[in-house]
This record gives structure tokens, sequence and C-alpha cells, in this order.
């Protein structure tokens, strides 16, 4: 329910804590009025708040993966250094 359209609405919900994830693409000036009071309230609650059809899209595709595999934390580094090392290698293979 939007939010001017009376209660219980999405703001409620996320002040609640049973919203975890919001995705919305507002269209117009009353979807803006929402929009505010919507990303105020994810914001001070802590959500995570998606306003384009593209950033949708990749979080989806990244909550699919993660619930496929294990999450692999690395620092930066490494994997600049993997990637130099394995086109080392292959420079190095080229010319045996």
């Amino acid at each position: 329910m939007k939010v001017g359209e009376g209660r219980p609405n999405i703001v409620d919900l996320i002040k609640n804590g049973e919203i975890d994830l919001i995705i919305n693409t507002p269209l117009g000036k009353v979807s803006r009025f929402d929009e505010n009071a919507i990303g105020r309230n994810a914001i001070l609650k802590k959500i995570p708040f998606i306003t384009t059809l593209s950033g949708a899209a990749a979080s989806v595709k990244g909550i699919q993966a993660m619930r496929r595999e294990s999450i692999k934390v690395r620092a930066l580094q490494d994997y600049h250094k993997e990637i130099i090392l394995n086109n080392y290698s292959q420079v190095i293979e080229k010319h045996k």
C-alpha cells in the first residue's frame, strides 16, 4: 500500500522490522513522496534500498550466487596478484 493511502503501509512494515530488502522504482510525483519516506526509514533501519531495475537484477543475481556457494572474501591485492601470476605463467608457456 502506498504511504499516503492508509495504514499499515510499507513504512510501518519497515519500522516494525518486517522488511529485509526494498526494491522501489518510483514513477511520478506521488511515488517521489513515497520514495523519500521509504528511503529515510530504510536508512534508519539499515535496510538495503534499490531504486533501479538494473540494480534489482544485479542484486537478485548476487543473492542467487550466495545461495549456491559460500562467500569467499579476499583482498583486492590478492586478486591482482593472482591475475599477474596467471598472465606471467601464460607468457612463460608461450616462449617455451
